[in-house]
């Protein structure tokens, strides 16, 4: 048998797969984990049944990588826009909005310093062998001060077209920021009304057709994992299991180390009390592996630690969007480190600093994307030039991660409402250290019915985040939706 058919007969084989993989989630409701596990299954029988003939299959994953990498920069324009007006007319007394958001990205930037010594310690990556695509050109490594530099924008469609994401970021921040100062009278807010409409209807839009293309990912997984394996034998994917592991190491130390250390810091609390409440909300955010999902259930445990209902719920809400040091911290800085090692690269520290500043401004233009760890890695590695293939590659130990990257998630979340509300003087120390019992009777329409809020509270409204409404209709897992689920 010729090359050319055997590469066809392999096609074919991955076609029957991927019908397979079609009938377990329309017949079988088969869940998203488990249609990845099994495509990486397949991916790896195919592989290794048909070694040097999956070319034609390895096109599947390319073509899944290229459409994403199109959705980043209209998705990350809409989302960061349509967010920071939300906040803007969600809060009124900004000292609130302005410490929630603090804390969440510092929250997202230790993890993601903590991810980054860890993976650099235990040299991810090194050893592992991939074959990228033939099309792909890598980027040569740039200095730090013209990397700085070329953060800001100067021609939008050039960004765009060579996928340099942040400065799309910052001049998004700035449309949003001048929106909010527009919208600041009745004449202005009538006046920008139809700005507003438009960018909300495109979040939604941008928002639907990732979640469309997430969707696709076992096939991807099974045409890459095919190629990969076809291309490399069993001892090269090991650093697979050594990533898990260095992740599951990363999100522990962030969440019984580096989270109560910087709230015991700032709020003199003590962080065992804390957990104590957070427990039952990290057991079913780390076993339903959905942030959006968890969210009633760390309002009424927040509020059962003294935090008043309207912090609690803006807070818990909007960390379920933003912040997130499990799946914007931890999973895409773990990713770039590894791509960083496989190819042999040789970054500078300043250079890996900078990997940090970025996965910080790539996850603030990922507030309430569906399949937020995939986008934000993409995002990371649009902007630092890797080869977006690898986050494809990861997805099989991603799906085993994503339980503890939500409960770290959900955990941030909660700490940031803590810290902001003993900042503010609104947290019912009584409460906190259990001098005194809550109960569900004391709520009055989800809210605290304790005394009137004083001007440093925050309304009594939850912030209105389209995502979360959109995310919580159809299905989320972790930081966003997970497609068929």
């Amino acid at each position: 048998m010729s090359d050319i058919a055997y590469d066809w007969l392999t096609l074919g084989a991955a076609a029957v797969l991927f019908a397979i993989l079609s009938f377990l989630k329309r017949k079988k409701n088969a869940g998203f984990t488990t249609r990845v596990l099994l495509a990486t299954a397949f991916g790896v029988v195919l592989g290794i049944a048909c070694k040097g003939h999956t070319g034609y299959v390895g096109a599947v994953g390319s073509i899944w990588s290229s459409v994403i990498t199109a959705l980043v920069v209209p998705l990350l324009v809409f989302s960061i826009i349509s967010s920071i007006t939300n906040l803007g007319e969600s809060i009124r007394l900004k000292n609130i909005g302005v410490k929630t958001v603090f804390f969440l990205l510092l929250n997202t930037t230790t993890a993601s310093l903590l991810t980054l010594l860890l993976a650099q310690a235990f040299q991810l990556g090194r050893g592992f062998h991939y074959t990228l695509p033939g099309d792909y050109t890598p980027h040569d490594v740039p200095a730090v001060l013209d990397t700085i530099v070329n953060l800001f924008p100067r021609n939008l469609a050039d960004n765009w077209v060579n996928n340099q994401v942040v400065p799309i970021v910052l001049f998004a921040i700035l449309t949003a920021l001048a929106y909010n100062a527009a919208a600041s009278t009745d004449k202005g807010r009538s006046a920008v009304a139809p700005f507003k409409t438009f960018i909300d209807a495109g979040n939604v839009v941008f928002s639907k057709a990732t979640q469309i293309v997430v969707g696709y990912t076992p096939y991807a997984v099974l045409a890459l994992i095919a190629e990969a394996v076809s291309g490399s034998d069993a001892a090269t994917l090991l650093p697979l299991v050594l990533a898990l592991a260095v992740a599951y190491i990363a999100i522990a130390l962030q969440l019984f180390l580096v989270q109560p250390l910087v709230l015991a810091t700032v709020t003199r609390l003590n962080p065992i009390r804390f957990f104590k409440a957070f427990f039952p909300a990290g057991v079913v955010a780390f076993t339903s592996e959905s942030s959006i999902g968890t969210i009633p259930v760390t309002v009424r445990q927040l509020r059962s630690a003294g935090v008043p209902g309207d912090i609690a719920s803006f807070v818990a809400g909007l960390g379920a969007n933003l912040g997130m040091p499990g799946c914007a911290g931890v999973w895409p800085m773990l990713l770039a480190v590894f791509a960083v090692h496989a190819q042999g690269l040789n970054y500078s520290p300043a250079q890996y600093l900078f990997l940090v500043v970025l996965t910080l401004l790539v996850s603030i233009g990922t507030v309430g994307v569906p399949g937020t760890a995939t986008i934000t890695a993409t995002s990371l590695f649009a902007a630092a030039g890797l080869p977006i293939p690898f986050i494809a590659i990861s997805q099989p130990i991603s799906q085993i991660v994503d339980m503890g990257r939500t409960a770290l998630n959900v955990a941030g979340a909660a700490n940031t409402a803590v810290i902001v509300a003993q900042t503010e003087h609104q947290l019912d120390a009584d409460l906190y250290y259990g001098r005194k019992e809550y109960s569900d009777e004391l709520d009055v329409d989800g809210y605290d019915a304790g005394p009137a809020p004083t001007p440093t509270t925050a309304p009594a409204v939850p912030p209105r985040l389209p995502n979360a409404v959109l995310l919580a209709s159809g299905g989320d897992a972790c930081c966003g939706i997970r497609p068929g689920k």
